[in-house]
């Protein structure tokens, strides 16, 4: 079998299994285990997976740009985002994360609402500008240009000086043993710290971030009070979050 053959099969045994173990592909192809960890390591460096400990996982499609991501599951995304922007309650201080899901949240708030909402999302702030009853607190720091934040101990200073009631945390990888993970090291300070300021936290994650992982641990699951997912994700794939204490919240999408 060629190199480039045993690599496509890989790639399709861990998208019908969610992980794959060194050993088993071993076993299975018929190799060196060293083969094996050379075959993860380049589809890894390729962004094809996320190597851990003894084999691999999925890897989180938001290592696109900011542009490319808001064209992927845009009608899954407003579908999150609307039974997110429910669980936001008048007179709140409600952190939004940035990112592409979490944009649309801002998006479905009510015009009514009467809130503050604490962003590091240059995106987000722009769309509250005209919400008459919304009080927008911009984080300060250094623009991560790839995902439209502000990152950096500036950040973090701010989100010290907060104590919110909400936090709606963008979610780039979410793993019932990984935890919440994400791709730049920055970033994970920073929602680090909002899940540290707040009372409560809802995890927004479409489907395909679902059972993913990234290089850098935010922390446990359970540092999530909801996961707010898609309609189409079958009960089954969500039994393990279950099992952990999440409360999970799939979303009301109308085809």
């Amino acid at each position: 079998m060629l190199t480039a053959e045993r690599r496509q099969l890989i790639l399709e045994l861990l998208h019908k299994n969610k992980k794959v173990l060194s050993s088993e592909l071993s076993a299975d192809f018929k190799v060196s285990e060293d083969t094996i960890r050379r075959d993860l390591r380049e589809l890894s460096e390729a962004g094809q997976l996320q190597r851990v400990h003894g084999g691999a996982l999925l890897t989180s499609p938001t290592k696109a740009s900011y542009a490319d991501r808001q064209k992927q599951a845009p009608e899954e995304k407003k579908a999150i985002a609307r039974t997110a922007a429910k669980l936001v309650r008048p007179g709140q201080v409600v952190i939004l994360d940035g990112g592409t899901t979490t944009l649309q949240v801002a998006r479905s708030l009510p015009l009514d609402l009467q809130a503050t909402i604490v962003t590091n999302s240059p995106p987000i702030a722009m769309s509250l500008a005209d919400h008459h009853h919304i009080d927008v607190v911009m984080l300060g720091g250094q623009l991560y240009k790839k995902a439209l934040v502000n990152v950096g101990a500036g950040t973090v200073e701010n989100l010290g000086m907060i104590r919110a009631d909400l936090c709606l945390l963008g979610i780039c990888s979410l793993h019932p043993d990984i935890g919440i993970s994400v791709q730049n090291l920055d970033e994970a300070h920073i929602k680090r710290a909002m899940i540290s300021r707040s009372v409560e936290v809802v995890g927004l994650a479409t489907a395909a971030k679902l059972d993913t992982a990234a290089s850098y641990v935010v922390g446990p699951i359970q540092a999530l009070t909801y996961l707010v997912t898609a309609s189409q994700v079958v009960p089954e794939a969500l039994e393990a979050y279950k099992n952990i204490g999440l409360t999970v919240i799939r979303d009301e999408y109308v085809s």
